[in-house]
């Protein structure tokens, strides 16, 4: 499966189009992570541990839309778009993290 952001892939001819594709991952940040990486944010550096749930987000969104993409006759995803977004509980105890991978499933020969 060929996924990229861009409109088309070099080389290769679109067949057929399938529709809009996406992926969703929610994943949930605990109370220890978030604690170490807003001290991580006040005397700098990165959090590694912020950076593998936004990868691992990341992957699953892609390998949902994929699947969804194949279920559809597809054999590529183009023009791919990904959002991010940091969702918190009115109080601010909890939160998670929301990935979303869209595109456009297509054939290409």
């Amino acid at each position: 499966m060929i996924i990229t952001t861009t409109p088309n892939v070099e080389g290769r001819r679109i067949t057929a189009y399938h529709g809009v594709v996406t992926g969703e991952a929610i994943l949930g940040t605990n109370v220890f992570r978030d604690f170490f990486a807003s001290i991580r944010d006040i005397v700098g550096g990165r959090s590694g541990s912020y950076e593998k749930s936004l990868r691992q987000g990341r992957e699953l969104a892609l390998g949902e839309m994929g699947d969804e993409a194949q279920r559809l006759g597809g054999n590529a995803v183009v023009g791919v778009d990904l959002d991010y977004e940091n969702i918190t509980s009115g109080n601010g105890s909890s939160s998670m993290l929301m990935v979303v991978a869209s595109g456009t499933a297509v054939t290409l020969e």
